[in-house]
């Protein structure tokens, strides 16, 4: 390790690696030995920064959330003001599927129960508020209904969605070519026919 890097450099770029390493090899790969060793530091140095091993995959996942949150961000985004709240829960919808399925490692790691629910590094606080963005624009289309328990029951579908995608599963059950089908029934699902 250079004399000059500073701690907090060093801390970045064990978390670059860790972000390289699950998006090339999968969750698998994410030994602290491992991104150590492609760090180019000792296998002690990330005990420094990262106490325990989770404290480090917590970081690795915000790393994830955060560009989702940014992805879904710049899907909502429109330059003639904010899309009608059902237009921009089907953007939601696509680019989640879109990074789960880009992104099968990250994915799976930024979903783990072990993670959300140790409260490392504040990754709750990171994957809540995109659960209120649902939640948010659930409530809008569907005001008759609880918008949290409608905003979950959406998010599950999408979950299984991207993960029975991933396996193949979907594509050989319904015959489908892409998942935008399966993300237009799940919509209609949850919120009713689109109203023309």
């Amino acid at each position: 390790m250079p004399e000059q890097e500073s701690d907090t450099g060093l801390r970045a770029r064990l978390v670059d690696v860790g972000v390289e390493l699950v998006t090339r090899e999968g969750v698998q790969a994410l030994t602290l030995r491992e991104i150590a060793r492609r760090a180019g530091v000792s296998h002690g140095a990330p005990r420094r920064y990262f106490p325990t091993h989770l404290e480090l995959l917590s970081a690795i996942a915000r790393r994830g959330f955060g560009e989702l949150t940014e992805r879904a961000a710049e899907a909502a985004a429109s330059s003639d003001g904010p899309a009608p709240a059902r237009e921009q829960l089907t953007a939601l919808g696509r680019v989640y599927l879109e990074f789960a399925l880009g992104n099968p490692g990250m994915y799976e790691l930024m979903f783990r129960h072990d993670l959300l629910e140790s409260g490392h590094l504040g990754l709750r606080d990171t994957s809540l508020p995109l659960f209120g963005r649902l939640v948010d624009l659930v409530g809008q289309v569907r005001p008759d209904a609880d918008s949290r328990l409608v905003a979950g029951a959406l998010w599950a579908n999408l979950h299984g969605i991207a993960q029975l995608w991933g396996w193949g599963s979907l594509q050989l059950a319904t015959g489908a070519d892409g998942f935008v089908p399966m993300l237009r029934s799940a919509l209609e699902a949850h919120l009713g026919a689109e109203s023309e």
